[in-house]
C-alpha cells in the first residue's frame, strides 16, 4: 500500500470514528438500533397516483410531502427540489392545478429534474410547471410575498448516505452540520421573505441530527420573532419533536429517516 493510500485509509478510519462518537453522544443507547437500521437498504414504494408513469421513493418524503397545505391554483416553490419526488407529491395531491417553480442550484441535478418531471406528469400539466437553478438563499431578495407555499427539503449531512458510503464518509466532519445549519437558516429565511402572508413553509432534512433540524427552526422563530409560527403536526409513523417531527427507521418499518416542520407567516 503507498503512503498516500494508507493516509487516506487512516484518515477515513478517524472520520468514521468521530461520526460513531457524534452521533452516539446524541442517541445514547439507542444508536446501536438506530445505526443498524440506517445501514439498511430502504425500500422505495411506487406512487403514480395522477401521474402518467410510477415513480419510486421513500415512503416517509409521501408524508411529508403530503403535509404541506395546497389548495388549487397556489402559486408554489419547490427550493430544493431535484431529484424530484416531492415536486411530483405535490402536483399529484391537486391533479396538476398548481403553478409550481421547481428549483435547483445543480444544472446537473436540475437535468434531472426536468427528466423526472417530463417522463412522470401529463403534457397538460407542463404549462404550470418552471425548472430553475438558482442559489435559493437568495430568493426572498427577488421574489419577496410571491407564494403560497413553500417546501424547502434542505441540503443536510444525510447520515444514512454517509455511514454507507467511503466516500461521503471522507467528506463528514464534525463541523459539518455547523456549517449546513447556517446554509440552512439562509435558505429557510430566504423561504420566509419569499412566502406570502398568511402562507405556508414545509422545512425537511434527512438529517438524524437536531442541530440541522430543530435549532433551524428555533432560530428563525428568535430572529424574526412575530414574524412566524410553527403549526403543530403529527403522523402516525412520526415521532414528535420540539417544533416539528422526524422519521427514524428503527421505529417506522425502515422509513427515512425524515425531519420535517411547518410554519405558517404571520
Amino acid at each position: 500500500m503507498s503512503k498516500k493510500a494508507d493516509r487516506e485509509k487512516q484518515e477515513l478510519k478517524k472520520r468514521s470514528e468521530d461520526f460513531e462518537n457524534f452521533y452516539s453522544e446524541i442517541y445514547k443507547e439507542r444508536w446501536p438500533r438506530l445505526k443498524a437500521a440506517l445501514l439498511e437498504d430502504s425500500s422505495p414504494v411506487a406512487f403514480s397516483e395522477n401521474l402518467t408513469n410510477t415513480y419510486y421513493l421513500d415512503k416517509a418524503s409521501i408524508i411529508v410531502a403530503s403535509i404541506l397545505p395546497l389548495k388549487k391554483g397556489d402559486n408554489i416553490l419547490d427550493m430544493c427540489a431535484a431529484p424530484g419526488g416531492k415536486t411530483l407529491v405535490l402536483l399529484s395531491r391537486m391533479n396538476g392545478e398548481i403553478t409550481i417553480t421547481a428549483n435547483d442550484r445543480s444544472r446537473d441535478r436540475r437535468a434531472r429534474l426536468d427528466q423526472v418531471l417530463k417522463e412522470h406528469t401529463p403534457d397538460e400539466w407542463h404549462e404550470n410547471i418552471t425548472t430553475t437553478c438558482h442559489d435559493a438563499s437568495r430568493w426572498g431578495l427577488y421574489e419577496k410575498d410571491m407564494y403560497d407555499a413553500i417546501l424547502l427539503d434542505a441540503p443536510c449531512s444525510s447520515e444514512r448516505h454517509v455511514i454507507k458510503s467511503d466516500k461521503h464518509m471522507a467528506m463528514w466532519s464534525v463541523s459539518r452540520p455547523k456549517r449546513l445549519a447556517i446554509e440552512q437558516f439562509a435558505l429557510l429565511a430566504a423561504a420566509l421573505d419569499a412566502v406570502k402572508s398568511g402562507g405556508y413553509i414545509l422545512y425537511s432534512t434527512c438529517s438524524i441530527n437536531s442541530e440541522e433540524d430543530d435549532k433551524v427552526i428555533e432560530k428563525l422563530l428568535k430572529r424574526r420573532e412575530g414574524l412566524v409560527e410553527v403549526i403543530p403536526i403529527s403522523h402516525e409513523e412520526a415521532e414528535t419533536r420540539p417544533y416539528g417531527l422526524i422519521i427514524l427507521p428503527d421505529r417506522s418499518n425502515n422509513l427515512g429517516p425524515l425531519y420535517c416542520c411547518l410554519l405558517r407567516k404571520l
